[in-house]
This record gives structure tokens, sequence and C-alpha cells, in this order.
């Protein structure tokens, strides 16, 4: 049993067809723009400025508003007005369906309670399947993903199980760090290309086709570093001893788990399926 996003869910169930579902993920995206997003659209910051403010939320994991303020790039009233514009505009997937026409309300009621059921067994088994020492550190670093992907890559993601055989082989690339010291860890990200370019043309904000390969592993390898960064930092002890090693690339996801200390979570997201690597 895996987790799946409503969308995918309703699609292998054939309640929606591609084509609607690709509707439906776009008309959502414009419904909920990042406040940066907006805030360049209503004049109030540049690009440029709306950048250096995600450069230091990739390093501090802070709220945008918080770290524009602290930058005397916004103030507290236009904070205010574009939260409160962009909760007022965000719309669920379900409820963009019902206006699309795609599904009544009725319809729609019954499959999320359905969706809910398959959510609860799915984790439920991912619950059961983490053990050991590494446990609570696997389960940070799927908690840090959902936080940080939205920040980083304009993208949900959630864990779908434990990856299996076929997952790990589906990896066409992996990048990993590696800390050392009294408790040595490795977090790394695993996917295939497809999904490498994505992230990294998302993350460096050009066209996928400006986007070679030694770019996107780059790109790959810095999502893994800013992802180490926030579980070291929500794991470890403030006085805890260790060296951080450089992101690495090219050993393969199942290489990067051998032994029995180590996870790998297969992960759901917008950008395209990643298996999240948990080891020492």
């Amino acid at each position: 049993m895996a987790a799946k996003f409503l969308g995918q869910f309703l699609l292998e169930r054939g309640a929606i067809t591609p084509e609607q579902l690709l509707a439906a993920i776009e008309a959502q995206r414009v419904s909920n723009p990042l406040l940066g997003e907006l805030a360049v659209q209503r004049g109030l910051l540049t690009d440029a400025q709306a950048r250096r403010v995600n450069e230091r939320q990739r390093a501090e994991d802070r709220r945008f508003g918080d770290i524009a303020q602290e930058m005397g790039l916004l103030d507290e009233a236009q904070i205010e007005d574009l939260l409160a514009a962009q909760k007022a505009g965000r719309k669920l997937f379900g409820q963009i369906l019902v206006e699309q026409g795609v599904l009544t309300d009725a319809e729609l009621a019954g499959h999320l309670e359905a969706h809910r059921a398959d959510l609860d067994e799915a984790n439920h088994a991912l619950a059961i399947g983490i053990s050991g020492p590494l446990a609570e550190t696997a389960t940070a670093a799927i908690r840090v993903s959902h936080r940080l992907f939205p920040r980083l890559l304009a993208s949900q993601c959630q864990a779908a199980g434990l990856a299996d055989d076929e997952a790990l082989r589906g990896c066409e690339v992996a990048a990993h760090v590696r800390i050392e010291g009294e408790q040595p860890l490795m977090i790394g990200i695993g996917c295939d290309q497809a999904t490498m370019r994505r992230m990294a043309s998302t993350l460096l904000s050009i066209p996928p086709e400006e986007c070679d390969d030694e770019l996107a592993i780059d790109a790959l390898s810095e999502v893994v570093n800013v992802l180490m960064g926030y579980v070291v930092r929500d794991t470890l002890a403030d006085d805890a001893r260790y060296r951080a090693c450089p992101p690495e690339a090219g050993v393969p996801a199942a290489q990067l788990i051998a032994g029995d200390n180590a996870h790998a979570v297969s992960m759901n997201s917008q950008l395209g399926p990643f298996v999240l690597l948990v080891g020492h």
C-alpha cells in the first residue's frame, strides 16, 4: 500500500482522465502562488529581491515574510495583506475538480473518504516499517522534505511507503551528503533523469532545455545539502560535534542504503517520484 496525492488516487480509480488531472494541477498552482511570487506580481518586490529572500530561506528555514521584513523589503502591513490574499485565493484540489465540472460534490465526498482510508493504511504501514536506531532521523527527514519542497522547489511532496527493489532500480541518479562524528549520518535522494531535471530547472529558475546533466546533478546535490542541514538541526544536539562532507553523486541508491541500519522511503512529488535515503 502506497500513499498517493488525491489527483493520482483519482486517476488510478478512473475518476478523472490524465488531461483533467493536469488541468486541475495547473489551476491549483495558479490559485496558490508563493508569497514571493505574489509580492512580485503586485510590484512590491523585484524578481531579484524575491530570489534573495528565497536564498536565505534555504539556509535559515524561516518564513518568507519574516525574512523580507528583516531585510527591509516589506513591512508588516504589506506581509499581512499578501498572506490574506494568498489565503483567499487558495483552492483545494477537489474543489477545483468540482468547479471544472469533473466531479459532483457527492462524488468528491465519496472519493475523499476512500482517499483518507488509503492514506491511513499507508501511513500505518510506513510507521511500522521505519524502525531501529535511525527511525527518528528517517522520520525527521520525511518531515523536513514536506516542509522544504514547497519552499525550495514550489512542489508538495508526500511519503508513499518504504521503497522496494524496483523503486531503487528506477533511481538513475543519486546524490548524497555524509556527516562524520559521534553520530555519523547519510542523507540522499535518488530519482530518474526526468525528475532530476525538473527539480533542477525549478530550483535554478531556468527552462528544462537549458539544464544539462552536470547542472542538474549539481542542483540535486544542493537540494540534498539543504535537506541534510535541516535534518542535522532538528535531530542532533546543539553541542554535537560533526564534520560535514561535500555532496557526492554517482553512487547507486541501492549501494547507499546497503546494510541493516538504513531506510529508503518512496516519495511522491509534483515534479516526479523520488527515493529519500537515510543511513550511516
